[in-house]
């Protein structure tokens, strides 16, 4: 793997996260990844403390419950063998079971695919796509219908590492997005106690390539989730897994993307047509989401598409959250076989 675009320290990696800590999975420079907890620039390896020795971030998240206090103790112990965050290398913070990613969640993005997906034939002006597909939005968010999809746990890479470019990849695009992790089991649970099975939250980029999202043999079988977003390094994810107490609305975040030190996507998670609760609700009527499991709550206005700006090698992109940190990860063309 080429060289992380890993910040210098801590200073480079935005502000602090919020809460009193954060989780992470770290390394030194040719150690092995461990679970850590990060509180004042500082890092302490959970395998080495905690009782039951986790030797992953997700078996501390299938112990929520009685990992929270347990965490929330060991953050004033200064006697124990905290690591100062810049000699360590941060990767994702945890490496999901299941994946389930919610598509056109953002009334904003979505209108501004339905006009950049025109057919050069369609009678339509720019203006009448977007107040039709405006209404589709507004439907579908009073009849409590979101859209989710499953995607591969081999497209999770770290927050700083290289973003390889398939070469079959003729429009590969960004789309940073909240995502949620879940703490405890959840089936067919109602919205009201959804959010109760969050553990905490993280940054995802979840890469797209657009010329592959919809079939060209067949327009009738519709979209095609595992070409164009499960290739290997897809979905960079953290830095930090921030814990759900910590973030007192998850609908009123902000959802930066930075290309090459320009802002391409700057927008609120208020614009969700469905939130983390009804997401979670939706999703555990069919499927039964496991501690660990990650929940992309899809991606706002200001994709490659939009900008007719599409990733290529070089390209260094920035993503922030409020209070998640700072994820950035630079675009390589696929090695030669």
């Amino acid at each position: 793997m080429a060289t992380p675009v890993q910040p210098a320290g801590p200073d480079a990696l935005g502000s602090d996260p919020l809460g009193p800590f954060a989780l992470g999975t770290f390394s030194l420079p040719d150690g092995q990844p461990f679970p850590g907890i990060l509180a004042k620039g500082r890092v302490l390896d959970l395998a080495r403390t905690l009782a039951w020795a986790p030797s992953e971030m997700r078996a501390v998240v299938e112990r929520w419950e009685e990992s929270l206090p347990a965490l929330h103790a060991l953050v004033d112990e200064d006697a124990l063998d905290w690591q100062p965050l810049e000699n360590l290398r941060a990767h994702a913070p945890l490496q999901p079971r299941q994946i389930f990613q919610s598509g056109a969640n953002y009334r904003q993005h979505v209108i501004d695919l339905e006009v950049a997906h025109r057919s050069s034939d369609d009678p339509r002006t720019a203006e009448e796509a977007r107040a039709e597909i405006a209404a589709v939005m507004d439907r579908r968010a009073a009849e409590d219908l979101p859209y989710v999809f499953i995607g591969l746990p081999s497209t999770v890479t770290g927050p700083y590492d290289d973003v390889e470019l398939p070469s079959w990849a003729e429009q590969p695009d960004w789309e940073l997005e909240l995502a949620a992790v879940i703490g405890r089991a959840a089936y067919r649970v109602p919205a009201e106690e959804a959010l109760d099975h969050v553990a905490g939250y993280t940054i995802a980029n979840d890469l797209t390539d657009r010329a592959t999202v919809f079939r060209r043999d067949m327009k009738a079988i519709g979209t095609d989730w595992l070409r164009c977003k499960n290739a290997p390094g897809f979905t960079p994810l953290g830095p930090w897994l921030v814990p759900a107490e910590s973030v007192a609305d998850p609908g009123d975040l902000r959802v930066t993307l930075k290309l090459n030190g320009e802002t391409m996507q700057d927008e609120s998670t208020k614009d969700m047509l469905f939130g983390v609760a009804r997401l979670v609700s939706y999703i555990s009527q069919t499927a039964r989401l496991l501690p660990g499991d990650l929940m992309l709550t899809g991606s706002p206005a200001g994709n490659g598409l939009h900008w007719g700006r599409l990733l290529r090698e070089g390209d260094v992109m920035e993503g922030t959250i409020t209070g998640l940190g700072v994820q950035r990860t630079r675009c390589v063309a696929e090695a030669s076989a």
